[in-house]
């Protein structure tokens, strides 16, 4: 049975950088939750930020790219440089992954470690943009299969096909 790493704030805990959660009330993930399958994790407080914390943003890279191996860092609008907190909580959520055996992770889309399809601008001004987290990178880096939020579907269908 392939288990999924899922952000914690997806599954209803108040984690978000504004003490908020994102839940996903999605009958599937009830059932993956009562299979054992669920295994739970928010990068961010992995890496000890607290909750909440100020909003932070990946700043593209000096080749315009917004991948840490290409230069890009992650501000707090405080203007502080977090990058380094941030790839220790992707690595961290790595681990966990590795140790549960998680083959497929479904993240919170939009967020500097879980963006997975779009993370926001860099500007702080609401926008969004194609690009990935410094998690979402990493996992997919090592070969785990990275849905957001928004692709439960696709997840679902992925897993059914792998199982059978």
């Amino acid at each position: 049975m392939n288990k999924i790493l899922i952000s914690a704030c997806l599954m209803g805990f108040n984690v978000r950088y504004d003490g908020s959660a994102k839940s996903l009330l999605h009958s599937t993930l009830t059932q993956w939750r009562s299979e054992g399958r669920v295994v739970t994790c928010c990068p961010e407080l992995a890496a000890g930020f607290s909750t909440p914390r100020p909003p932070a943003e990946i700043i593209i890279g000096p080749t315009g790219s917004t991948l840490v191996q290409h230069g890009a860092r992650i501000m707090e609008r405080t203007g502080t440089d977090v990058t380094d907190l941030y790839i220790l909580g992707a690595h961290l959520a790595l681990r966990m992954a590795q140790l549960h055996h998680c083959r497929y992770a479904l993240l919170a889309d939009g967020s500097p470690s879980c963006g997975s399809e779009t993370i926001y601008s860099g500007d702080f001004n609401g926008q969004t943009k194609p690009g990935m987290g410094f998690t979402a990178q990493i996992l997919r880096e090592q070969g785990i299969a990275v849905f957001s939020h928004r692709q439960v579907d696709q997840l679902v269908t992925s897993l059914r096909q792998d199982e059978e």
